[in-house]
């Protein structure tokens, strides 16, 4: 099985890049949702791709932003891909012509019968299976997994990566049970909502490798 791509999603502190970068993660998530814990201004990403450089790709997060929010965030963050939730795919081949990055979609699971709404999805690069979360709830980075068997014989349309609930406790069995070729975590690194460990993401990247 190959190794999986790593994404530590809601890096706000130089320290947690840092933290990253030494676990050789390959993508680092930033947060553009004001009502996240881990949100980031324009001049903290600014910051962090200055630091990042090179070395690992960035992916600013959304929740159904409109032009003027994205066409900021990714000057600001330079980014590398976006990642959108809760918008339709009419709106993602919008964003996908108009600024010309690849887009990572967002499928967001608690039963079988979520899978259906693979029917519907066109126009992404990447689709992230992630765990449904309460109604008005912020969309993932609660900690919330679903039953990752669900994606066992699921017709996966493009590539795509595991979000949810993942931890350096489970990462290893989530990508034996699923294949996952990329795993995306948040709140399964922090010691508090938006507080990330740099012990815990270098736990997080070792057991996803040693899966």
């Amino acid at each position: 099985m190959p190794v999986p791509a790593i994404k530590i999603c809601g890096i706000s502190t130089p320290e947690t890049l840092d933290a990253a970068i030494a676990a050789r993660a390959d993508y680092f998530g930033l947060m553009f949702y004001a009502k996240s814990p881990r949100f980031v201004t324009l001049d903290q990403a600014a910051g962090l791709a200055s630091q990042a450089g090179s070395r690992i790709a960035r992916v600013g997060v959304f929740v159904d932003p409109d032009d003027a929010e994205l066409r900021d965030a990714i000057t600001a963050g330079r980014l590398d891909a976006v990642q959108l939730h809760r918008v339709t795919a009419a709106r993602r081949a919008e964003v996908q012509a108009r600024f010309g990055l690849p887009v990572w979609a967002v499928l967001e699971l608690a039963e079988g019968r979520d899978l259906r709404a693979l029917d519907h999805y066109e126009c992404f690069d990447r689709l992230i299976y992630d765990a449904k979360t309460p109604m008005n709830a912020l969309p993932g980075g609660m900690g919330i997994r679903f039953d990752w068997t669900l994606l066992l014989n699921a017709p996966h349309p493009g590539p795509w990566g595991l979000a949810g609930g993942l931890s350096p406790a489970n990462v290893a069995e989530a990508v034996r049970i699923t294949g996952a070729p990329l795993v995306d975590v948040s709140s399964g690194v922090e010691t508090a909502p938006g507080i990330k460990d740099p012990a815990l993401i270098a736990a997080f990247c070792a057991a996803a490798r040693g899966a």
